[in-house]
């Protein structure tokens, strides 16, 4: 019997701050998380919403943060006892970052797909085309994220394992993703800025597939060029600009279970406050036999954490967005 999650704050189209707040402290206070916290030998901090997250934030910094400012592949694995890491997993699954959920309606103006690494562009991609064949409509365009983050050697190594040569980037990936799952071999469109640094560069393909809506693949430039790459945050703003966003548009993101909370919370800051459009976030159904063949790295303990320290700064972030 599927877990009963615990519900991630509202995206729907004209939600009041005051409903989304009390969404993110429903999440931060519900009992998946209080059980963690008292695990890891802390106490359940006093005061509001606001200092709530800024002492979550301070703590999961201290006993989740295993990445230490590397990127998700480079981040450490602790060494938890056995009944520690049935806790984090009971955890995860009641806070949804391992159960995949369904779109919850079958009609969105647009569809995102959230890129990271080479495995997860080839993925959620496919898994998008999944949803649009399997009778999820859009009436705008399909886009998927990405920057110009080199890719490693392993994640080089690994589309080459899957027939797919010639990516040096995150986004070069999400191209070739795009054109293997919609059957489409050229941009009609294409434009490109390659400015004095990549972290600035920027570059948007469109694809035109018959019968279909357009299939959109950005790369982002970052928001702190001189710090580090674009994030999550920056490509959703950057699609925004381009896309033209509208209120009452009702946009679908597609990522792994594992990152629905924090990815969701981003985009309703970057998304849903300034332009009024409702956000509904998934992840990829792994069990998919067409996802089966491409390889998805282990989900760990340390991975959960990790993403559930994530979702405590997005929410963080959030509520300072609404109550500013």
């Amino acid at each position: 019997m599927p877990t009963r999650h615990v519900p991630l704050p509202t995206g729907q189209t004209g939600a009041v701050p005051a409903a989304v707040v009390a969404g993110v402290q429903d999440w931060v206070t519900s009992p998946p998380v209080r059980t963690l916290v008292a695990r890891f030998g802390g106490d359940w901090p006093d005061g509001g919403t606001g200092a709530l997250l800024a002492a979550l934030d301070a703590f999961s910094a201290r006993h989740w943060d295993f990445r230490h400012g590397r990127e998700r592949p480079d981040a450490s694995e602790p060494v938890l006892d056995p009944e520690t890491v049935e806790l984090v997993l009971d955890a995860a699954r009641a806070l949804g970052l391992v159960e995949p959920v369904p779109p919850p309606i079958g009609r969105y103006t647009h569809l995102v797909v959230l890129g990271g690494l080479a495995h997860a562009c080839l993925r959620r991609t496919s898994y998008a085309a999944h949803l649009l064949g399997g009778g999820t409509a859009v009436t705008g365009e399909v886009a998927a994220l990405g920057s110009f983050r080199p890719l490693s050697a392993v994640e080089t190594r690994m589309l080459t394992d899957a027939g797919i040569t010639g990516c040096t980037t995150e986004v070069d990936a999400l191209d070739a993703a795009v054109r293997a799952a919609f059957g489409v071999p050229a941009p009609a469109e294409e434009t490109a800025e390659d400015a004095d640094h990549p972290h600035r560069a920027w570059s948007t393909r469109t694809y035109r597939q018959p019968g279909g809506p357009p299939v959109r693949v950005l790369a982002a430039p970052s928001s702190e060029p001189t710090v580090r790459r674009a994030h999550t945050a920056d490509t959703q703003r950057f699609w925004a600009e381009h896309v033209s966003l509208a209120p009452g548009d009702r946009v679908l993101m597609v990522t792994a279970p594992i990152y629905v909370p924090f990815q969701h919370c981003d985009a309703l800051r970057v998304l849903a406050l300034p332009y009024g459009c409702g956000v509904d976030t998934v992840g990829v159904d792994p069990d998919l036999p067409t996802l089966r063949p491409l390889p998805e790295p282990a989900l760990t303990p340390g991975r959960y954490l990790q993403e559930i320290r994530s979702a405590i700064r997005s929410m963080r972030h959030l509520h300072a967005a609404l109550s500013g």
